[in-house]
């Protein structure tokens, strides 16, 4: 282990990077909230400035896996479908496998300048999480119950109001629902059974109402579906701990651009369209397990330097209070300070390895466990 990975897999690196992550979020929050008079004058306008802030909260987790970890991202697509990445507004249907795969999802925008606009389906209690939830409120994201006669027009009237949106976005998709679990895998499977569906292996069942709803939504603001299969080399299970460790891992995104007019309008045809979508998917996985790659020409986009430049200016502005606050305390010699330091550290500590815990599978949510919840669809 060299001296520079060393350095990047020790403890008090990761408080200073959360520490920075966790007061900027804030403060952008703050300048957020007070964006709220300009949606009276101009919504177009204050829409802008929010993608520029959100940027800056979303970016400094890509930064931590393009320029931290120097995690490697290959695309596998079609080079027709490739000028078109970023020019467009776009379902982006990703499979749900990994602990890091929302964040090789926010690298695919950033990689094509849509991060600080794009959206996602994300559950109703993440409105009130400071820092992502909130930032998530002002970019307008559309926030579900997991209660599908409440979600239906809360999704259908969030997505309606996206028509006029100023710039280009993408709208990213789980539509499995939950992460994958081998617990959940079986569950998944014994619907699919029941229902007279085709099995997957490496995918749960997909919840083909939402996916409806949304496509349906989009008609006329969405040009197409990007189907997007992640997958890591040499069966690594890439997480938030290992890249915070400086560990390099290295991601292949096999993407489908799907016009969506070649999308079935009716529902029925739609929920048939989307389960051979993940039958496909499940080939793909089963190709890349074999050969170690997905199918089709390897695109490079290269990575971008506003992301490290965004984290380095937080890091600067917020480093040197902090250093001048830290020299105060120790050259004040107060017992009672020092103790009063130390518990708050101690206490960011815990705030940090609670936060890096909530990404780990270990740690999923049990939506999908039950077979009731799968039925649902």
């Amino acid at each position: 282990m060299g001296l520079l990975q060393l350095l990047k897999s020790q403890f008090l690196c990761h408080l200073i990077i959360c520490y920075v992550f966790l007061v900027s979020g804030l403060i952008i929050n703050l300048l957020q909230l007070c964006t709220l008079p300009v949606w009276l004058v101009s919504k177009q306008l204050a829409r802008r400035i929010n993608i520029r802030l959100a940027y800056c909260i979303s970016s400094q987790m890509v930064a931590i896996l393009e320029w931290w970890s120097g995690t490697e991202c290959t695309l596998y697509t079609d080079p027709k479908s490739y000028p078109l990445y970023g020019k467009e507004n776009a379902i982006v249907v990703l499979n749900h496998a990994f602990e890091i795969d929302f964040l090789c999802g926010w690298t695919f925008c950033e990689r094509f300048g849509v991060l600080g606009s794009s959206k996602v389906l994300a559950k109703k209690q993440l409105a009130y999480v400071p820092i992502i939830g909130w930032m998530w409120y002002f970019l307008e994201i559309v926030f579900c119950k997991r209660k599908w006669e409440e979600d239906r027009r809360t999704v259908n009237e969030s997505l309606e109001k996206l028509r006029d949106y100023p710039e280009n976005f993408w709208f990213l998709l789980y539509c499995e629902g939950t992460r994958f679990t081998p617990k959940k895998h079986q569950v998944s499977m014994q619907v699919a059974e029941s229902k007279g569906l085709s099995k997957l292996k490496y995918h749960l069942l997909p919840r083909t109402k939402g996916f409806w709803v949304t496509v349906q939504s989009l008609r006329g603001t969405a040009a197409a579906v990007y189907d997007s299969t992640l997958n890591f080399r040499n069966n690594e299970m890439a997480t938030l701990l290992g890249l915070l460790n400086g560990k390099k891992y290295h991601a292949d995104l096999y993407v489908r651009r799907i016009p969506l007019e070649l999308i079935p309008e009716d529902e029925k045809e739609c929920a048939e369209w989307l389960h051979k979508l993940y039958q496909e998917k499940d080939s793909f996985q089963e190709h890349y397990a074999k050969t170690g790659r997905f199918p089709g020409p390897i695109m490079s986009p290269p990575r971008r330097p506003w992301s490290l430049i965004n984290w380095l200016f937080w890091s600067c502005l917020l480093l040197y209070p902090l250093g001048l606050l830290l020299t105060q305390l120790i050259s004040s010699g107060s017992v009672f300070t020092i103790v009063a330091s130390v518990a708050v550290c101690s206490a960011a500590s815990l705030g940090v390895r609670w936060m890096i815990g909530q990404t780990e599978i270990k740690r999923a949510s049990n939506y999908g466990n039950k077979e009731v919840s799968l039925n649902n669809n």
